[in-house]
């Protein structure tokens, strides 16, 4: 099975962040986006197996992103994160279609572990 992941993130250097915790434990990231929009069509482009994704960004934030990525697949794995751990934000996440939920500043192996429960 693919390992593909996509990166959702408005801030190229938290991309570049998630991407080398990934691959440097053997997860392939297939591509990157910097807003909800964008994020949509990679996700249908691509078709990654999982798609990690900020709630906090221009145009389409990552909550209203979840909800069109799943009208697409409703099988779409998806892992929030955001430097908001508020508990609404994490609980409207849920609701969209996330299967888990990161805070920012993450620790790499909270990234990993959320990355290994989500596509087992």
């Amino acid at each position: 099975m693919s390992k593909g992941i996509l990166i959702v993130d408005d801030a190229a250097f938290m991309r570049m962040m998630i991407k080398d915790v990934l691959s440097k434990n053997g997860f392939e990231v297939i591509g990157e986006a910097d807003n909800g929009a964008k994020a949509v069509e990679k996700f249908k482009e691509l078709q990654p197996v999982l798609t990690i994704m900020d709630i906090t960004m221009p145009e389409v934030d990552g909550i209203q992103a979840v909800k069109e990525i799943k009208k697409i697949d409703p099988n779409a794995k998806v892992i929030m994160c955001s430097a908001m751990g508020q508990q609404a934000m994490v609980i409207e996440a849920i609701q969209a279609g996330a299967k888990d939920f990161i805070v920012k500043p993450f620790q790499a192996d909270r990234v990993i572990e959320a990355v290994k429960k989500v596509i087992g």
